[in-house]
């Protein structure tokens, strides 16, 4: 029996505010697996044997020859009897799917099982059943999708006989997964009808991607009088006293510290610390011309990482953060597009029932400011569904998502290569105002630096992502004024 092909995606996971959605497209599913499509008969073998049995039967009564007649009649209910298995064995067996969508850790273990039912009278001599999982995630040397058990299984059922298909899959890094649908392939016995279904919807699994404690955070915007101290700065901040010192000339009288004058009959003034808020827009490049294939997928994944750990510290810091990615979220290849049933091959079923892994979706992925668990959760889970594009580039992105960027937090920008219009988007913005830091996505030091002059002699704070070790202390440089 030829395995079953199915498409390579980049898939992913959950999503919120989806239930409409979800409901039109299962409806649709369900009306399109109902709906038993009719084969084309040109170059069909059955009717090579109907014709065949139809012209025996002709030279049988031309002729007088009983025995031709006989023996047509006899070909004729063969023929009829596989037909009626073969329509009554595709529709006599349920399949059901235990578990539903879920969001899991890298490292986690899913467990899936399926159920086969025959509920019709008749046994059901052969059912080929194959659950459906994305090839790329399970074929190579690190697969992202490890599985243990199997997920392709011939069966014999008898009436109202049920049957288990149990696997367990290990979740390697993070992303956007369609597990299933389950395709069923069964027929008569002599090979003259196939039928091929969709016999369970699939489920959806989002792998969120992994959280790194900061060691601290010392990003901070133009917006003076914050949480964190600064080095320098344009204002101090009235809330923080560091000491005091001797009247100069040139201190104003508000900060004069008047009991330590009366103490000591001279005047002395305040000191105060400077200090910054640490709000950021984290902004991921994932276009493909500047994250390279031979990286992949490793520095994605930790530039992934390195968002959701900033995330996280801005989280408990309870200042606001949100997210603007030229990436493509692979749940929109199921609202797009969505899966059909189809009866006719198993190719085209196989096809039909995997997630789609081309989308020319240009509109940025933006998540707007705000604060408290719920805008982490969906950042985080948006983080785990990004994959690379081809859409817009970084510099068009910025471009593009401007005005929806919040002026008082900082534009943390994370990249991997910075292109001659990525330097002057930046510096621009830096010029307009825009306070601006850039996480340079590189292993080598030497591509590290290429990349960061250009943004250094505009004084655009850079900082060097080498590995995941590097990740807890990517944010602890101070901001330069």
């Amino acid at each position: 029996m030829p395995p079953l092909e199915t498409h390579q995606t980049n898939d992913s996971g959950l999503l919120d505010g989806f239930d409409e959605i979800d409901q039109q497209l299962l409806s649709r599913v369900h009306r399109s697996v109902e709906q038993r499509v009719a084969s084309d008969s040109s170059g069909s073998p059955r009717f090579a044997v109907i014709a065949g049995i139809a012209a025996v039967l002709l030279m049988g009564m031309l002729f007088g020859a009983s025995l031709w007649v006989l023996v047509a009649i006899a070909a004729g209910l063969l023929v009829a009897a596989n037909y009626f298995l073969a329509k009554t064995w595709a529709t006599a067996t349920v399949a059901t799917r235990s578990g539903a969508d879920d969001e899991v850790k890298i490292g986690s273990h899913i467990q899936v099982q399926l159920n086969f039912h025959n509920r019709s009278r008749i046994p059901v001599l052969w059912l080929l059943a194959e659950d459906l999982l994305p090839r790329w995630t399970t074929q190579s040397a690190h697969p992202t999708l490890a599985v243990e058990g199997e997920r392709i299984a011939v069966m014999m059922l008898w009436p109202n006989e049920n049957r288990t298909m149990e696997y367990q899959i290990h979740c390697h890094r993070r992303g956007y997964f369609q597990v299933g649908p389950t395709v069923l392939e069964t027929g008569d016995m002599m090979g003259l009808y196939r039928r091929y279904r969709v016999g369970t919807d699939p489920q959806y699994v989002t792998v969120l991607p992994e959280v790194v404690p900061l060691t601290t955070y010392e990003i901070g915007s133009r917006r003076p009088i914050g949480e964190i101290r600064m080095r320098e700065s344009v204002m101090d901040d009235p809330t923080r006293l560091r000491g005091i010192r001797q009247w100069q000339i040139g201190d104003p009288m508000r900060s004069v510290h008047w009991a330590a004058t009366a103490r000591t009959g001279v005047l002395h003034s305040k000191i105060y610390e400077p200090s910054s808020i640490i709000g950021a827009t984290l902004v991921l490049d994932l276009h493909e011309t500047t994250t390279p294939t031979k990286h992949e997928p490793f520095r994605s994944d930790l530039a992934v990482t390195a968002a959701a750990s900033i995330a996280a510290a801005l989280h408990e810091a309870g200042e606001p953060f949100a997210l603007a990615t030229n990436g493509r979220d692979a749940s929109d290849r199921i609202r797009q597009e969505g899966w059909d049933g189809d009866h006719r091959v198993r190719g085209a079923a196989a096809a039909a029932a995997a997630m789609k892994e081309k989308n020319d979706r240009l509109r940025p992925v933006i998540i707007p400011t705000g604060r408290g668990p719920v805008q982490f959760q969906e950042i985080h889970r948006t983080l785990a569904r990004l994959e690379r594009t081809g859409g817009l580039t970084l510099a068009e992105l910025l471009i593009e998502c401007e005005s929806q960027i919040a002026a008082d937090t900082t534009l943390l920008v994370i990249v991997q290569i910075a292109t001659p219009e990525t330097i002057a988007a930046l510096v621009s913005l830096a010029r307009r105002g825009r306070a601006v830091a850039v996480i340079i996505n590189t292993h080598d030091i030497n591509d590290y630096s290429a990349s960061a002059g250009p943004l250094i002699a505009s004084r655009i704070p850079t900082f060097h992502l080498a590995d995941q070790e590097s990740v807890a202390n990517i944010c602890r440089q101070t901001l330069a004024r």
